[in-house]
């Protein structure tokens, strides 16, 4: 479970109702209890759960969650449901529904990446990248992990990564044994990634020895080729794949061997409908 602060659940809240809920006020919903109920409409995993259920209690109702975080359940499953004042619930429906529907959404594609790859890889990890949507990175960090995929990088600060815009201010950019040697000995608890653009650099980069060599945009013929040279080397880097990584082509490079995918493609899959019904206690 990740810990998100009354302010990031307060932002989820108040973005839809800034000064409440003028209809439910015109109404006078205030006086009568209800219940809430989210189904999820088709078969799939659900995410995004423990954050909806603090977002109601936050709302002063009473949750109730009827699966875990990444579960997988059948069309129109009953997933979470509230109960209390009418008016509070209506202030809810929006907010958690598209919660529980983007994060389904991010959850469900993630999961398919990662059952595809791993028909060719049974141990192939498919790792989401800090290119998400302004705003929804922490929902989609707990998106992704219930989808059974991992997080390659959740910011600057958590990893090292050479890109070849690093090395591009470099009085030596093709020193990759300095770089990493200057990385270890500043961060020398952190794993060492460095950024491929071709094959031809590979030789000197596996000569080098980072953690890992990330293949940026190469095709999988590419990958085969540099999983080979690895191979016949020696060397003992991971080689991840990164660039074009989605669920139409995770299968083509797993089948040539690749078993570390980076990729953003979750973030932007279709929302899984959740089916919102209120009625009266």
């Amino acid at each position: 479970m990740l810990y998100f602060s009354d302010q990031e659940l307060d932002a989820l809240i108040l973005e839809d109702i800034p000064r409440g809920d003028l209809t439910s006020r015109t109404l006078n919903l205030s006086n009568q209890t209800a219940t809430i109920e989210f189904r999820r409409k088709q078969a799939g995993p659900v995410a995004g759960l423990d954050v909806a259920a603090q977002m109601l209690q936050k709302l002063g109702l009473t949750p109730e969650v009827h699966a875990a975080e990444g579960d997988w359940v059948e069309g129109m499953a009953l997933v979470l449901s509230a109960q209390g004042r009418a008016d509070r619930l209506h202030s809810a429906w929006k907010v958690v529904q598209v919660v529980l529907e983007w994060c389904g959404g991010v959850a469900q594609c993630t999961r398919a990446m990662v059952e595809s790859a791993r028909v060719h890889q049974p141990h192939a990890q498919v790792a989401c990248t800090r290119k998400s949507i302004p705003g929804t990175r922490k929902l989609a960090t707990a998106a992704v992990i219930a989808g059974g995929g991992t997080i390659h990088r959740s910011g600057l600060s958590d990893s090292l990564l050479v890109f070849t815009n690093h090395r591009n201010l470099l009085t030596h950019p093709e020193d990759y044994r300095r770089m990493v040697d200057q990385a270890r000995s500043h961060a020398p608890e952190h794993k060492l990634a460095i950024e491929a653009d071709n094959l031809d650099q590979l030789p000197a980069l596996l000569a080098a020895g980072p953690d890992i060599i990330q293949l940026d945009k190469f095709t999988p013929a590419q990958v085969a080729d540099a999983l080979a040279l690895k191979q016949q080397l020696g060397a003992s880097c991971q080689l991840s794949v990164a660039g074009g990584i989605n669920p139409t082509t995770i299968a083509e490079y797993a089948e040539v061997g690749a078993s570390l995918f980076i990729t953003s493609a979750p973030y932007y899959a279709p929302p899984q409908d959740i089916k919102v019904v209120i009625s009266p206690n």
